[in-house]
């Protein structure tokens, strides 16, 4: 077995091959976050509304989306889309409605327990002043709810871009495609595999410290 070798490694690798992937995996974590959570919120509230018809629906996606590893998802998505509409839509567009789709899930489960953590007092108090069922939700309890769950939310964001790896599986060019390209062109795929851990490591324990630090100033605001 060879010793490991980084000399290959220059700015050009990553202007080249990387760059690419980071701006892909970035992206699908924005849109997945946003989409997550304005989904999400949806089947959180649909979940909390006390209709058997609006309840139902949304605890079978939940928890279906919640029991099924998310490379399967992702697999079944990239097939099952262009045999329902005959033609294929990429691998990036069907990463991205697949993590949105499945980020839902988990982010409904946050919101809700977000939800839940107001006061009942404070939803009463709503109630007395006339307030609908609309606007006791968007004025006094979601704002609440986001503001608690921002830490979790956020720390849900970044397990969202590690998992922006696994569309490699179906040919997505994210950051890990990005290196493995990288590693085949120059002979080197140990090296770029590890190169790539410690990228996915410096970015994420960044925005964990990150993540810390916010959760402490909310707490001290409480």
């Amino acid at each position: 077995m060879s010793a490991l070798d980084f000399s290959f490694v220059e700015w050009d690798i990553f202007s080249k091959f990387v760059l690419k992937g980071m701006l892909f995996s970035v992206e699908l974590t924005i849109v997945a976050t946003i989409g997550g959570i304005v989904f999400g919120t949806i089947l959180a509230l649909m979940r909390l509304s006390g209709n058997k018809f609006l309840e139902l629906p949304a605890v079978i996606y939940v928890n279906g989306m919640r029991s099924i590893p998310l490379v399967m998802v992702i697999l079944w998505f990239f097939l099952l889309i262009p045999f329902l509409i005959g033609r294929s839509i990429g691998a990036e567009l069907s990463a991205t409605i697949t993590f949105v789709a499945f980020e839902a899930a988990y982010f409904s489960e946050i919101m809700r327990a977000g939800i839940q953590s107001i006061p009942r007092g404070q939803v009463m108090a709503g109630q007395a002043l006339g307030m609908t069922y609309s606007q006791n939700m968007r004025l006094i309890v979601l704002p609440q709810a986001f503001r608690n769950m921002i830490p979790v939310l956020l720390t849900q964001t970044i397990i969202l871009f590690q998992d922006t790896s696994l569309v490699y599986a179906i040919g997505a060019y994210d950051l890990l495609k990005g290196f493995v390209t990288a590693g085949k062109i120059y002979g080197r795929v140990e090296e770029v595999y590890i190169l790539a851990a410690l990228v996915y490591f410096v970015i994420c324990f960044g925005l964990s410290a990150l993540v810390r630090r916010l959760q402490a100033r909310i707490a001290i605001i409480r």
